[in-house]
């Protein structure tokens, strides 16, 4: 394809072999083909500033929903994160009280072992021993069995300390993650109600509305699109994929026309960020879960720089996550309703890219 065309991917099958290849110039973006204007006998009780008027709500509402599930797929990581820290406290405590109880029983045998042996002084040994040095001998044993037993209480005082602390974090870990269960089932109830409000809003539309209306989200991403490519971002940008980033393409590639589902990382359905995570796992890199962590943790790199692998951050509060393949492209999982497709990386409002390998 010519590089100094604009325009959407003329088809899904030339989009991945030009990502396959991802050294390949600029892609062409073609405008949307105009959708014929309904017939007499169509309902036209809704005009075209009313359609545009529903697709403005439609997309606060999966922007709301976007929020929402990134809030539910924190919670969730959380949740894993702490259960994992309650496994292993509960690991130490047991091992610290297997270790205690047989330094109690040491313990006892010695202090055992000292009263029947201590029921004369020095002197009175001395005197009635018939080996002297036998006695001075059992004398230095007997020092440094007091020694050592010193060293056990203080040992099982250290460990009695542990397990106290090891209870508190405990503790304290059981409050986080219930905690962490009502967040986590507060935002479930947002997604699912922007959702459904969501859904509610595009059913009431007539078949011809609803295809005038797909046609007006196709017209906006075209237009944001091509007016972020007349801002030649692409003229400089001919870095290619680095090898975990080509198999971060490779992986989100082979999930093309998998279902949208909030909350799921694959792998028959994805989120946004679910898509990203896998798909650097797949190249052996673990990144944060969520967009929003994505975008605080990654290494951020100027879209002047940017490779295909590396992570577009999308709207003011990082609520939406795709992958770069290069050509001014892009693989993302957009939302409900949607599959795992191909879109110009320019059609929504970027917030900044990140490289998980930088």
């Amino acid at each position: 394809m010519g590089s100094g065309k604009r325009g959407l991917v003329a088809s899904a099958v030339i989009v991945v072999c030009a990502v396959t290849v991802l050294a390949a110039p600029g892609t062409a973006f073609a405008a949307p083909t105009p959708t014929p204007s309904p017939s007499s006998s169509s309902s036209t009780a809704v005009t075209s500033k009313d359609l545009e008027e529903v697709r403005q709500k439609l997309e606060n509402l999966y922007h709301a929903a976007a929020v929402a599930t990134d809030e539910y797929n924190a919670a969730e990581e959380a949740a894993e994160k702490q259960s994992a820290e309650i496994v292993a406290l509960a690991k130490r405590i047991v091992k610290g009280q297997e270790k205690l109880a047989e330094l109690k029983k040491r313990a006892g045998d010695a202090a055992a072992a000292q009263y029947r042996s201590g029921g004369l002084p020095d002197e009175a040994k001395l005197m009635l021993s018939d080996d002297p040095q036998d006695f001075l001998d059992s004398t230095g044993r007997v020092l440094q069995g007091q020694r050592a037993t010193k060293g056990m209480l203080a040992e099982m005082t250290r460990l009695q300390e542990d397990l106290e602390l090891y209870a508190k974090d405990a503790s304290a870990q059981w409050h986080k993650l219930e905690a962490g269960r009502k967040a986590k089932a507060a935002a479930q109830k947002k997604v699912e109600k922007q959702i459904k409000a969501a859904e509610q809003l595009e059913s009431r539309l007539e078949k011809a509305e609803k295809e005038r209306l797909a046609e007006l989200e196709r017209e906006a991403a075209y237009r944001a699109q091509t007016a972020w490519l007349d801002s030649g971002i692409l003229k400089d940008l001919d870095t290619k994929a680095s090898e975990q980033g080509r198999k971060a393409v490779e992986y989100a590639t082979a999930q093309l026309g998998k279902p949208y589902e909030w909350g799921a990382e694959g792998p028959k359905t994805y989120d946004c960020s679910g898509l990203t995570s896998q798909a650097w796992a797949s190249a052996g890199s673990g990144i944060p879960r969520t967009s929003q962590e994505q975008w605080k943790q990654l290494k951020r790199i100027d879209i002047e720089d940017m490779r295909p692998g590396d992570l577009i951050i999308y709207n003011g509060d990082a609520s939406h996550v795709a992958l770069y393949v290069g050509d001014g492209a892009i693989i993302h999982a957009p939302r409900p309703g949607r599959t795992v497709t191909v879109a110009g990386a320019g059609s929504m409002p970027i917030l900044g890219v990140v490289r998980p390998d930088a």
